[in-house]
């Protein structure tokens, strides 16, 4: 966007470019989400910044009004795959709580200096000023969700001491952590035992994504339902366990998070992965929008607005899942799945249903693999991945791009393109992986071409490239049309009837 079309949004005070990118006034000395109901500042005292830690390293604090922390992320960091892009997946999964820039660096295959360079030039601030401003988000959420101590608040944010938390919330804010603490009065976050957060996104949502996630449970690890999903899994300090639900009463009100068990130095990555898990940074109506322009996805888009990709909480756990689930029913690799989970550490119940973590490659090379069933070659695969994962000598997350995994996953015996396009999906959370040689695929393509009048869009595109560059939400859409049973309105076809029945299935 240039600064006329960024000038229109604040203007209009548009909602769906919060977290997109902040608004600075030289006058005030003030930067502010987009939509902030302030009166619209002149054009010559705006200053536009890709991030809020640019907004900081200029001089300007958050507005008090409008609060431009608490907005969903940018969701340029899935669709762009370049460094800068990378970086930001790495340091809003903690990266830097626990490591070095030079770590960091090394990781994304530069020098500290060169990084520096790159992000500055990119996002107008440096590593460690754009974790400053993750903390300094965090803290601000757990200060006006939470009764939390502030020592507990500024070591979950990540802050190495209280006086560096006290420094920087003063110097974002220009609030100290009690007054920033006293400008909510709905606090009640630690119900019980749970810690309780607000988790926002750009409406609409379609809930459909914990229909997905409920399908694919493992017992003991996970408990879905059509509005909510709970899971226990392992953090770099200790088991975690939380659960999202959506009020269904009020479709547009942030998702509610309980974190059961946590390590609060994991906090920040906690809350990271489970807004990677629903997809809470995407922009839906952008996406819609290009999705509509194709007339077979056009019906099930108006349908179903909002449709949101679900991520991984585990790269490794997920790579796993997707090389057991291959050329199989969900229901089946779900049985199989379940018999492996039993090789997991046992935990306390954290809450109804979650005892288990889920296994670790370790785990899996050395005794689940014997509880896989299927065909010799898939074991030795699944066994073979598991014990390089254990070692060290494949290694792969959210800092990769779609390229370097294929370059990393495609060599391993038993892995093939479908796998690596659903890693991307999942992992990554690339939009524009097109899984061409899914069978739930060609049968949605065949159940939303049969419902446009002329039985197939004149020209229609098989790779659906119209919708570039969200062809993996295109994917969605084509698993639950598979999935959906035929329209009564239909004239009765056995063949399709039972393609479709069987991708239900």
């Amino acid at each position: 966007m240039d600064f006329l079309q960024r000038y229109r949004a604040i203007d209009t005070r548009d909602p769906r470019f919060d977290g997109q990118f902040f608004t600075a006034v030289r006058t005030t000395g003030i930067y502010c989400r987009p939509s902030c109901p302030a009166r619209t500042p002149k054009a010559s005292n705006v200053r536009f910044y890709e991030t809020s830690a640019a907004a900081h390293d200029a001089g300007y604090r958050a507005c008090k009004r409008c609060l431009p922390e608490a907005v969903p992320g940018t969701p340029a960091w899935n669709l762009r795959s370049d460094t800068a892009a990378r970086a930001m997946r790495l340091i809003s999964d903690g990266a830097l709580n626990h490591e070095g820039v030079g770590t960091l660096a090394k990781t994304l295959g530069y020098s500290a200096r060169q990084l520096n360079r790159i992000l500055t030039a990119e996002l107008g601030a440096g590593p460690l000023s754009l974790a400053r401003a993750a903390r300094a988000q965090t803290a601000r959420t757990l200060l006006v969700s939470t009764q939390l101590r502030f020592a507990d608040v500024a070591f979950a944010a990540g802050f190495s001491s209280v006086r560096q938390f006290n420094d920087t919330m003063q110097e974002v804010f220009a609030l100290t952590p009690t007054a920033l603490r006293a400008t909510t009065r709905d606090r009640g976050g630690t119900t019980g035992t749970a810690l309780r957060l607000a988790l926002p996104f750009r409406a609409p949502f379609d809930p459909g994504i914990f229909s997905f996630l409920a399908a694919r449970c493992v017992p003991g690890i996970e408990v879905g339902t059509s509005t909510s999903y709970s899971r226990a899994l392992g953090m770099r300090n200790g088991p975690a366990a939380f659960t999202v639900s959506l009020d269904p009463q009020r479709a547009s009100a942030p998702l509610q998070l309980a974190i059961h068990t946590v390590d609060l130095r994991d906090l920040s990555s906690l809350l990271s992965r489970v807004r990677r898990l629903l997809d809470l940074d995407a922009d839906p109506v952008a996406i819609d929008a290009a999705l509509s322009i194709d007339a077979r996805l056009a019906g099930t888009v108006g349908g179903t607005p909002g449709i949101r990709m679900p991520g991984a909480v585990d790269p490794a756990e997920l790579l796993v899942r997707a090389m057991i689930g291959q050329q199989i029913t969900v229901a089946a690799a779900r049985t199989s799945l379940t018999a492996v989970a039993v090789c997991g550490q046992s935990i306390k119940e954290a809450a109804p249903g979650l005892d288990r973590l889920f296994p670790t490659p370790h785990q899996i090379a050395e005794t689940g693999w014997e509880a896989i069933r299927g065909p010799q070659r898939r074991i030795d695969s699944i066994r073979n991945a598991a014990a390089m994962m254990a070692s060290g000598d494949l290694a792969f997350g959210y800092g990769d791009t779609v390229e370097t995994l294929e370059q990393k996953l495609l060599p391993l015996p038993g892995v093939g393109p479908w796998t690596v396009g659903y890693a991307a999906m999942r992992i990554l959370g690339a939009p524009d992986v097109f899984l061409a040689n899914d069978a739930a695929v060609r049968n949605g393509i065949k159940a939303l071409s049969t419902e446009v009048t002329s039985g197939r869009p004149a020209g229609a595109d098989p790779e659906f490239r119209l919708v570039s560059p969200w062809r993996s939400y295109a994917t969605l859409h084509l698993w639950r049309a598979a999935a959906a049973p035929c329209a009564p309105s239909a004239p009765p076809q056995p063949a399709t009837t039972r393609t479709r029945e069987k991708a239900a299935q």
